[in-house]
């Protein structure tokens, strides 16, 4: 047996075990924390980061503010946190886009970046349904009757999306080959301006996260003719899936989430996805992102890590048997 002295000293000499939420503090913000949006103001991207910049103000007691970067698809915003010193305190709040983007640019030998290479990912923010979207003029409840609408038309219709690489500019040209229609590529530099071209009829189709574009939808103005998500979206039960309607290419999961810059050490990663997954179940964060038509996320970082790579390697081969170039 142990003396009372020997097993003082034993314990002494222990190394601490600490609880996993003890270890979650142990990284403390050194001043104001960034969130870079890699589009322009008023997109579900910008809704969403601003919900949670403001919870995890008052969670990490440091201010965390909101940067919006657009252009290129969110490869500029995207730039700006891979050259970000690895400390915390500069972040990105991305979507689906990053993977087709990562994709389409590593096609045409221009990627600046690398997602494996250059960014951490720590967690998902929230998991938003994206919408396949028509003008209400247009005739169309399913893509199908787009298709049949579109090649009745004397030039072919106008689609949107968030600049070349970009998801819906991979969705469009996937769609116009598999269901053997014509339409235009018209590029914007987020979904916001996108959304009020296609409002004002200037475009005829295109694709929205289900966040931004529910209250179009509910008022009339556009029409969803299908969704992306591997189920229907429970906001819009009677809209059918894009494998639904034959279109299995088209299958993505629309997630919206946080990175760090790569090397990031591991106690930051652990304290930021702990707050991050905290927001995402707080009532008000949670009750909000329902609303929009989304679903917390709050995943671990080696989930999200293995969602955002799986897309990434199912987006490579589409991209390539597109011939997707980026100019």
């Amino acid at each position: 047996m142990l003396s009372r002295r020997s097993l003082s000293l034993a314990l002494l000499a222990a190394p601490a075990v600490l609880p996993q939420g003890a270890r979650a503090q142990a990284w403390t913000p050194s001043g104001p924390i960034r969130i870079i949006v890699p589009f322009p103001a008023g997109g579900t991207t910008d809704i969403l980061a601003r919900l949670y910049a403001q919870r995890l103000t008052e969670t990490l007691g440091t201010s965390v503010v909101v940067e919006n970067r657009g252009g290129a698809g969110g490869s500029i915003g995207s730039d700006v946190v891979a050259k970000a010193a690895p400390d915390g305190q500069t972040l990105l709040f991305h979507n689906l886009t990053f993977s087709t983007t990562t994709a389409a640019l590593e096609f045409a030998n221009r990627a600046p970046h690398s997602i494996e290479r250059d960014f951490a990912p720590i967690s998902m923010g929230a998991n938003v349904p994206m919408m396949l979207l028509v003008h209400r003029d247009v005739p169309a409840q399913t893509i199908t009757e787009f298709a049949a609408w579109a090649r009745r038309q004397p030039t072919p219709p106008f689609y949107g999306s968030t600049g070349p690489g970009s998801t819906m500019n991979l969705m469009g040209e996937v769609l116009k080959r598999d269901g053997n229609f014509p339409m235009e590529h018209v590029p914007f530099r987020g979904a916001a301006p996108l959304v009020q071209d296609m409002l004002a009829g200037r475009i005829q189709f295109g694709g929205d996260q289900l966040s931004s574009s529910l209250q179009h939808i509910r008022g009339g103005a556009l029409r969803p003719i299908g969704t992306l998500a591997a189920t229907r979206a429970s906001a819009l039960p009677h809209v059918p899936t894009v494998r639904e309607q034959g279109f299995p290419n088209a299958e993505m999961l629309g997630w919206n989430g946080f990175f760090a810059p790569a090397r990031t050490p591991e106690p930051i990663l652990t304290r930021l996805q702990a707050e991050i997954a905290a927001a995402a179940r707080y009532p008000a964060v949670a009750s909000r992102i329902q609303e929009l038509g989304a679903e917390p996320g709050g995943n671990s970082s080696a989930e999200f890590t293995q969602q955002v790579h799986a897309q990434i390697a199912a987006m490579r081969p589409l991209v390539q048997s597109l011939n997707m170039r980026v100019e």
